[in-house]
């Protein structure tokens, strides 16, 4: 049963919450309640490219379901806007906290002002972002992930697999995120095979520009990439990754997924032959341990790292071209056991 709410909230008509959301984003999963009751539970405000991109966001609404089903309580889950502003997230952010939510979590590092915001104004709600590491608040859990490792792993197998010795990386957008998904990628194949080259490009310069939303400009990148002789293309790159995973699918070349498992993804399915792996970071477990954690009335703050040690980064095995591969696996375990134990350093720039 859900624990006592730490926030008393008046119970009183919320027909101005309610517009305020529908103002700065819709609501995907309605709570089911128009009053405040002060003892909900989860609620995500999601990313660029919203539920359905098959990817980060789909990943988080994964935890909130679980949290649901095993805690029995209301949920809801937002979408962003085109367009909107800083100002836009707080509101949405403290919309959700003044209903009773908790924990009220922002997917993605274009939440760190607004989670900050919302958290100094409703200190006994515990907030997360996901993918930032600067908010440092007392009520904040900063829910961050070592990329460069799962990336690297990404990029032995990238290094195992090429025919051409050509391998591409495409990132969404040109920011310090996604450069640890470069880097660990990049020193993968390089340690695995020297001889590799690595043909790497981003979309954008800023988010703003479509880099995580726009499956368009992905499959154009890797199309570039393709033509180049590249035979194994990895995208970081959110919503625009489908488009890389299309373009890889339609010239019978290697695919590496991001986030969650891409070959297991519906919307993939008649791609999924060509998806080689994913390198995966456990945002539903991350977001479910978060509510967890309020449930328990221990909220988790501060900076938390999921890595290849406590499972929360890793490589998919759907694929049985992939898993069957005796001789990939091996080399992929043995690093996997390096950068545990710390024998390899991954870079994260």
């Amino acid at each position: 049963m859900r624990r006592f709410s730490r926030i008393t909230v008046a119970g009183a008509a919320t027909a101005s919450l309610a517009l305020a959301l529908s103002a700065c984003g819709g609501t995907s999963t309605s709570s089911g309640s128009s009053e405040s009751e002060g003892d909900k539970g989860i609620a995500i405000a999601y990313d660029v490219g919203g539920r359905g991109d098959q990817s980060f966001n789909d990943a988080a609404y994964a935890g909130l379901q679980q949290a649901k089903k095993e805690f029995g309580y209301k949920t809801t889950d937002v979408e962003p806007t085109d367009g909107e502003t800083d100002a836009d997230k707080v509101q949405r952010l403290t919309s959700l906290a003044k209903q009773g939510y908790d924990p009220v979590i922002g997917i993605g590092y274009l939440y760190s002002s607004a989670v900050k915001q919302a958290a100094e104004k409703y200190p006994d709600t515990t907030f997360g972002i996901v993918d930032d590491s600067t908010v440092e608040a007392d009520n904040v859990a900063d829910l961050v992930f070592a990329e460069e490792e799962a990336s690297y792993l990404a990029g032995v197998a990238a290094a195992e697999t090429t025919k051409t010795k050509t391998v591409g990386f495409v990132g969404g957008v040109d920011i310090p995120l996604i450069h640890k998904f470069r880097a660990g990628f990049e020193q993968g194949v390089k340690d695995t095979n020297p001889d590799v080259k690595v043909i790497s490009q981003f979309l954008t310069q800023t988010a703003e520009e479509g880099g995580f939303s726009s499956p368009d400009k992905g499959k154009a990148a890797a199309e570039g990439q393709i033509e180049k002789k590249a035979d194994v293309v990895y995208a970081a790159a959110g919503l625009s990754g489908q488009g890389v995973i299309q373009a890889a699918a339609a010239n019978k070349v290697w695919a590496i997924g991001v986030d969650s498992d891409q070959y297991q993804h519906e919307a993939l399915a008649k791609y999924k032959d060509w998806i080689l792996t994913s390198a995966m970071k456990d945002v539903a477990k991350s977001v479910y341990k978060l509510a967890q954690s309020v449930e328990d009335r221990s909220p988790r703050t501060g900076v938390l790292t999921g890595d290849l040690k406590s499972g929360e980064v890793s490589l998919s095995n759907s694929n049985p071209k992939f898993a069957d591969n005796a001789k990939l696996q091996d080399v992929i375990e043995t690093a996997k056991k390096d950068i545990i134990s710390g024998k390899i350093k991954v870079k994260s720039s």
